[in-house]
């Protein structure tokens, strides 16, 4: 099943979006997506998995996860025992701190997660408590809509990611995940081979035969594992890759699609229009703006 674009209504001056406490059942759960919005998600009760990028993780109350820009996601909730959660969802504008010329980067947690690959961060008790206390803040200004919320909210949030800027690099977070054992190493392999070159991996064939494994059995423990086929999950990546090398580069849309891997405009057109909401050429005018 091909990757979905996550629906945000946000105001351009003010990007920031709060779930409260939703409760997260398995038949509502979203599949597999990716946004250009940094997300954190605390869990308050509950039990379930989160894929993230390349790794399988274990929910559980008292978890933080960190989900920057462009990640591939999907949760697969407990039916017998339902998470409930709490989801930010924010622009990287929207985190911009008050003094740039301060050695101090808001995001700078979300750039660990997304170095180290590792994206459920291990909190204190205090700093557990901190978050809590600055998500229920937060939820009484989303709800309220007193004059100034919207400050109000700026604050906790510039609260939460200090808290977790701050936290040392532990060993948990330098070390492979243990929920990495809930994948066979060949799966970890082609995962890692895919983020690391989505254009010259090869399809299933290539993938199947590098882990001396069948297509069938390859195709199926993957897509068991990430809840997507080989092609979608491999499309996603490179899609992932246009949107940077638009933002990032001046070169027209055919060489982009080209150098991403895909063989056809239309194709192309299609894949991104379906990611996104908008055509190549739209998407470029829009975040350049």
């Amino acid at each position: 099943m091909q990757p979905i674009r996550k629906p945000f209504r946000l105001d351009p001056l003010f990007p920031f979006e709060l779930v409260h406490r939703g409760v997260r059942y398995s038949e509502n759960e979203l599949p597999d997506h990716v946004h250009d919005l940094y997300e954190i998600v605390y869990i308050h009760e509950g039990k379930g998995t989160f894929f993230i990028d390349q790794s399988l993780y274990d929910k559980a109350p008292g978890d933080l996860f960190l989900i920057p820009g462009n990640t591939v996601h999907r949760a697969f909730p407990s039916a017998d025992d339902p998470i409930v959660s709490t989801a930010l969802f924010f622009a990287p504008s929207f985190a911009q701190p008050v003094l740039p010329s301060e050695d101090y980067r808001p995001l700078r947690s979300f750039e660990i997660a997304r170095q180290r690959k590792h994206y459920r961060v291990p909190l204190p008790e205090s700093v557990r408590t901190s978050v809590e206390a600055c998500i229920a803040a937060m939820a009484r200004e989303w709800h309220a809509k007193a004059s100034g919320y919207r400050h109000a909210l700026w604050l906790q949030a510039q609260q939460v990611l200090l808290e977790l800027a701050r936290l040392p690099i532990t060993a948990e977070a330098a070390s492979p995940s243990p929920e990495s054992a809930l994948a066979p190493r060949w799966v970890q392999q082609a995962l890692r081979d895919i983020d690391r070159d989505p254009v010259g991996c090869g399809g299933l064939a290539s993938l199947s035969a590098g882990a001396c494994v069948s297509p069938g059995h390859f195709s199926r423990v993957f897509k068991q594992l990430t809840g997507m086929n080989v092609t979608d999950y491999v499309n996603a990546k490179r899609l992932v890759r246009a949107k940077e090398l638009l933002l990032a580069t001046d070169d027209n849309i055919e060489t982009i699609a080209l150098r991403c891997g895909f063989q056809g405009m239309r194709h192309f057109y299609h894949q991104f229009r379906k990611l996104t909401g908008v055509t190549p050429l739209t998407y470029r005018r829009q975040m350049k703006a």
